[in-house]
């Protein structure tokens, strides 16, 4: 059983910085892509940003230049570090992975394993 544990939401000004983590664990697990969705209220999850096991990236449009998305293989770990935040980037984040070898990430039917997710809350 393969386990992903978000963390590091929180209550951020306009403007501000978080880092979310996802860390990976359970059986011998090597996912190529890891993937970060979210889902703000009364909207469906959307896809946010994506890495893959040779570190090719994907990014939303709508947080290019603000979101970096990273990975530590060893440690099966996953990264989301967001800059300049806004307010419509409130929302709860979720991590996911799949083993998986394609360079389309939008899918989110194609990531078997998902995380509970993680709040982050952005006030203006």
């Amino acid at each position: 059983q393969v386990q992903l544990v978000e963390s590091g939401g929180g209550l951020v000004q306009a403007g501000g910085s978080l880092r979310l983590s996802c860390a990976a664990s359970g059986r011998a697990f090597s996912a190529d892509t890891m993937a970060w969705f979210r889902q703000a209220p009364g909207k469906e999850r959307e896809f946010v940003a994506a890495i893959s096991w040779s570190h090719s990236r994907d990014y939303a449009d709508s947080v290019k230049g603000r979101f970096t998305i990273s990975r530590d293989i060893a440690q099966n770990t996953l990264y989301l570090q967001m800059n300049s935040l806004k307010p419509e980037d409130t929302a709860v984040y979720y991590c996911a992975a799949r083993t998986l070898v394609s360079s389309y990430y939008y899918g989110q039917n194609d990531y078997p394993y998902w995380g509970q997710g993680t709040q982050v809350t952005v006030s203006s």
